[in-house]
C-alpha cells in the first residue's frame, strides 16, 4: 500500500514574517540611520507646513504625559474625504488635487448623489485634477461598493481596525493600491505606516536603503519593516519635502527643479554608501 505523502507543516510566525521581507539580508536602514536622517532633514528644512496639520492630529492622540499639550488640533477630516482626496492626488500635485476635491464637494453635497448621478457631472467637477474619467469611475465604484457592503457611505469604522485589517478593507477596491492605502493610514487614520512615492523611492535608493532595482512595492515592504514606527511619519514627510526642494538631489537623482538653490544637501554624506555608513 503506497505511503501517504507527509503533510507540510504550517509556517511558523517567524518564517511567515521573513517571507514578507523582500531583502532579508539587507540591514539598512538601521534605527540609528533613520534617526540621523530625520534629524538632519529636520534641522535643514524645519517641519514642512504642508504636513503640519496632520502632525498636530497625531500629537493630539497622545496622553498629557507625552508633553503634547498646547493649542487644540485642527478638525480631523473624515476617512472617506481623505481617501477621495488621495485618489484625486494620483498623477498630479497636492494643490491641484485639493482644488479638484473642493470642486467635487461643491457639486455634490452628499456622497449618495455621486453614486446615483448617471451623467458626467462628476468628471466635470474633477476635470482640473487630470485623468477625470478614470478617477471618476474609481471614486464612484468605491463609493457604491462601500454603500453595498455597509448600508451607508462611511468609512469611519476603519479607525477601529488594525493596519492589516485596513489594508484588506481598502484593497478590495479597484484603483486603490498600496501607496494610496498607506497615505490614508498615515495621514487620515494616524497609523504608523511609510508610503513610498517617487521622491521616497529615489532618495532611499540613493542612500542604499533599498536596492537600485527595487520596485515601489518591495521598497514599501522593506522600509516599513526597518523604519521604527515612531520615526515613520516625520521621516516620510521630510524625505518627500526634501525630494521636492533640494537642488543637489534634483541633479543627482532626477527630482523636480530646486526651490532651494545653492544649498548644501544634508543627505550628501549618506548617498552611495549604503550599509557602510555606521551611525
Amino acid at each position: 500500500m503506497p505511503r501517504k505523502p507527509k503533510r507540510k507543516a504550517p509556517a511558523s510566525p517567524a518564517t511567515r514574517e521573513t517571507s514578507q521581507e523582500p531583502y532579508p539580508s539587507r540591514a539598512s536602514p538601521s534605527p540609528a540611520q533613520c534617526l540621523a536622517v530625520r534629524d538632519s532633514l529636520l534641522a535643514f528644512h524645519g517641519f514642512p507646513e504642508e504636513f503640519a496639520p496632520f502632525r498636530l492630529l497625531r500629537l493630539s492622540g497622545r496622553s498629557p504625559e507625552d508633553g503634547s499639550g498646547g493649542s487644540p488640533p485642527p478638525p480631523s477630516p473624515t476617512v472617506l474625504d481623505g481617501l477621495v482626496t488621495t485618489l484625486l492626488s494620483q498623477n498630479t500635485t497636492e494643490t491641484i488635487s485639493r482644488r479638484a476635491f473642493a470642486s467635487l464637494k461643491a457639486a455634490f453635497p452628499s456622497w449618495d448623489q455621486v453614486v446615483d448621478e448617471e451623467g458626467t457631472r462628476l468628471e466635470d467637477a474633477i476635470r482640473c485634477g487630470g485623468l477625470a474619467a478614470t478617477k471618476a469611475a474609481r471614486i464612484r465604484a468605491m463609493l457604491r461598493g462601500v454603500r453595498e457592503r455597509r448600508g451607508k457611505i462611511c468609512l469611519e469604522y476603519l479607525r477601529e481596525l488594525s493596519v492589516d485589517e485596513v489594508k484588506r478593507e481598502l484593497s478590495r477596491f479597484k484603483g486603490i493600491g498600496p501607496k494610496t492605502v498607506a497615505c490614508v493610514l498615515m495621514f487620515y487614520l494616524q497609523k504608523d505606516d511609510f508610503p513610498v512615492d517617487t521622491h521616497v523611492l529615489r532618495i532611499t535608493k540613493a542612500m542604499g536603503w533599498v536596492p537600485e532595482t527595487a520596485s515601489s512595492e518591495k521598497a514599501y515592504m522593506h522600509l516599513n519593516n526597518k523604519i521604527p514606527d515612531d520615526l515613520k511619519f516625520d521621516l516620510n514627510c521630510l524625505i518627500v519635502t526634501h525630494g521636492k526642494l533640494c537642488q543637489t538631489c534634483a541633479k543627482r537623482i532626477g527630482g523636480e527643479k530646486s526651490k532651494v538653490p545653492n544649498a548644501a544637501c544634508p543627505l550628501a554624506s549618506y548617498y552611495c554608501v549604503g550599509e557602510k555608513v555606521q551611525q
